[in-house]
């Protein structure tokens, strides 16, 4: 289903004049125009090293020294804020593949990790994939990983088990709603340092649940690289 949906959307480019997904306008061979782009609300380079919050100075801030997640650090490119979020919606519920390797090109646009080994896309219950068709961020980890020259593990983890979207809870209900919910395979990530890829971060609470497994399973490394994230 997911090749399929990007055989179509690419056919669909093929046939039909590229417009922005934001205004409309000619976008040459991108799904954003150029204006459009330069108004996206880039995250500032300073930043938690763990949770890819803004914070004055660096560093890590004081909500992940007393309360460390699993996983070791994270980047983010956008906040979490319009228009960002419409283009990610446009993606996850209006099926618009090209702009999951847009989105790809973007964060490939900044330094590759140093001392990955491999890259593992956040994993979607098997319901969800069926009603979907496609993990959106596989479609944005597998360029991805190409640009880098990293090896792409969709074997590495599972979800194993289902909840209510993440979007409708809050807080402590997060933490609970993805307390069991993936299982890792040692065979593939002991030993190593994975690098997981998501669109969007907002509590952490699903990719701090996932890096707790991936190191019960034996990762030594666990850094998170997503397309955006929440204020």
């Amino acid at each position: 289903m997911s090749n399929l949906m990007r055989w179509l959307s690419a056919l669909r480019e093929a046939l039909m004049p590229q417009h922005c997904e934001l205004c409309g306008g000619p976008s040459a061979a991108a799904p954003v125009c150029a204006a459009c782009a330069a108004e996206l609300p880039v995250l500032g380079a300073v930043a938690c090293r763990v949770c890819a919050l803004p914070l004055p100075g660096g560093g890590v801030c004081g909500r992940c020294l007393r309360r460390p997640p699993a996983f070791d650090a994270s980047r983010a490119r956008f906040a979490y804020a319009f228009p960002v979020d419409r283009l990610v919606q446009g993606l996850k519920y209006g099926h618009r593949l090209a702009l999951a390797a847009y989105f790809s090109r973007l964060l490939a646009e900044s330094a590759r990790p140093e001392g990955v080994d491999c890259v593992v896309p956040l994993p979607m219950h098997r319901r969800g994939l069926r009603e979907r068709g496609f993990n959106q961020a596989v479609e944005i980890a597998r360029p991805l990983a190409r640009a880098w020259g990293l090896p792409l593990r969709l074997d590495a983890v599972r979800r194993v088990r289902d909840g209510p979207p993440q979007a409708s809870l809050e807080g402590a209900a997060r933490r609970r709603n993805v307390r069991g919910a993936f299982a890792a395979d040692a065979r593939v990530v002991a030993g190593r340092s994975v690098l997981v890829v998501d669109d969007v971060m907002t509590t952490g609470a699903t990719l701090d649940a996932l890096a707790r497994e991936l190191k019960r399973a034996g990762a030594v490394r666990v850094e998170n690289v997503v397309l955006a994230r929440t204020p």
